[in-house]
């Protein structure tokens, strides 16, 4: 049994890569419009979250824990428009992260400081940046939930390309810098979808390497996925808002330098997404190998859900909006975890 609250509230005005649509007075937006065709332009963005997760699982592969800290993020930037159309802009901030409960001690600090290119469908980005400039979000089985509410940044660069038939982008997450102590780690994601009509068809490649600390010999870890899929977008076909299904494979190989093994996976993953007004359903099925076989031997050589070590697992979010707009988003989810040896349940509220 899980039991997980998440309240997070956002406040936002240019970083929401997918605000909702909400209808606007023709006063507010000359004014966005004429904002825009200035040549230099301040951006701000202030971002608060909170979260209580409450964690009571009785499974092989989850530990139960309580997690309940919120995060302040604020932001202040500059963009620059170029005589081309390009646009320009450096963006600086700090995400503080407070554990409640704790003390200064528990408290982390992690700065947000990028330069941002755009131009006609190309986004480049260098520095720390926030991951939800992500066009797609990084899949659970690669990026387990607890991490985002501690890892908030990419560290590195992000590369994207879009238009209406689909998107590319590439990320680079540097996520330790070697010291005497510190051990060297990466991560590479290539990922990309293109759409025709109701068709979708899309793919992911993903590389985690975990090297050795300067002082401290540790063994060297490597983590290959490959993950393609196919799916349809149904939404015109009902009367629902948001209708979607996919079904993807995942071929995975991981080694252990120290011992010189290697482990090969893969398995079948299948996703459904519905959303009609404020309710919403959304339903992940895996069945395959463990596509974590190294996390035994050092959890930072896989961060995804642990819940992917069974060779079974479903998970089903049955979600309502409680709240929408530009400003806010608020909703609240029932999630039932099954993972062939005990169900999980899961709730909780959040903004996304």
């Amino acid at each position: 049994m899980q039991v997980l609250l998440i309240l997070l509230v956002g406040f936002w005005t240019r970083f929401n890569p997918n605000p909702p649509i909400v209808p606007v007075d023709s006063a507010f937006a000359a004014k966005q419009a004429e904002r825009a065709a200035k040549p230099v332009q301040l951006l701000y963005d202030v971002d608060f979250a909170t979260y209580f997760d409450n964690r009571e699982y009785r499974a092989p592969y989850q530990l139960p824990q309580t997690i309940l800290n919120f995060r302040l993020s604020p932001q202040i930037g500059v963009r620059i428009l170029d005589c081309v159309g390009g646009k320009h802009e450096l963006t600086a901030g700090v995400s503080y992260t407070q554990r409640l409960g704790g003390n200064w001690r528990d408290v982390q600090f992690d700065p947000i400081a990028w330069y941002h290119f755009s131009y006609k469908g190309f986004d480049a980005g260098m520095g720390a940046i926030p991951y939800t400039r992500r066009i797609m979000p990084v899949p659970e089985w690669l990026m387990y939930d607890s991490l985002t509410y501690f890892h908030p940044n990419i560290q590195g660069a992000l590369l994207q390309y879009q238009d209406e038939r689909g998107f590319v982008e590439f990320m680079c997450d540097w996520r330790g810098a070697q010291t005497a102590e510190r051990r060297e780690m990466f991560r590479l994601i290539l990922n990309g979808e293109y759409r025709y009509k109701w068709l979708q068809v899309g793919g992911l490649a993903h590389m985690n390497h975990k090297a050795s600390a300067a002082a401290v010999h540790e063994p060297v870890m490597d983590d290959i996925h490959l993950h393609a899929y196919a799916g349809a977008n149904l939404s015109r076909l009902t009367p629902l808002d948001s209708l979607s299904i996919r079904a993807g494979y995942i071929f995975g190989w991981q080694r252990d330098r120290a011992t010189d093994e290697s482990f090969l996976n893969h398995g079948l993953i299948i996703e459904l997404y519905a959303n009609w007004w404020f309710l919403g359903i959304k339903n992940t099925f895996y069945y395959g190998d463990n596509l974590q076989p190294l996390r035994v031997r050092n959890v930072e050589s896989s961060l995804g859900d642990p819940f992917y070590q069974s060779r079974l697992y479903n998970r089903t979010d049955l979600f309502v909006y409680l709240y929408r707009s530009s400003f806010v988003n608020f909703y609240f989810s029932w999630n039932m975890h099954y993972d062939g040896y005990t169900t999980a349940i899961t709730c909780n509220t959040s903004n996304r």
